[in-house]
């Protein structure tokens, strides 16, 4: 299953964090964790974030996650979830909790 998000003005660092505290809430353990910052090519004072997350349970993968973006523009989501690790039921948690706490800045 994929989760796919896209927000504005909010820091990726930001929604890194989020999306790592909430889904290790659900029970997941994180395996990796990386943040990279990059200056962008036409204007060495603007920065672009990427970072990838992957979690476990029962030391299988079952959430592989990628965040790249800007804080002055648009910064995405992607989740590949394998739901016979990490239930549906968690899944509907983590997504409600997300919405909760950072759906204003869910692009439209």
């Amino acid at each position: 299953m994929q989760i796919k998000k896209n927000y504005r003005e909010i820091r990726p660092e930001l929604l890194f964090d989020e999306v790592q505290d909430l889904i290790a809430k659900q029970g997941a353990i994180v395996d990796q964790s990386k943040m990279e910052t990059y200056s962008l090519p036409s204007d060495s004072s603007s920065f672009i974030s990427r970072g990838t997350l992957v979690f476990k349970i029962k030391d299988e993968e079952c959430i592989r996650g990628h965040i790249l973006g800007s804080a002055r523009g648009e910064t995405k989501l992607l989740l590949d979830v394998d739901t016979s690790l990490f239930s549906k039921n968690k899944v509907t948690s983590f997504q409600n909790d997300l919405e909760f706490i950072l759906g204003s800045y869910e692009a439209a």
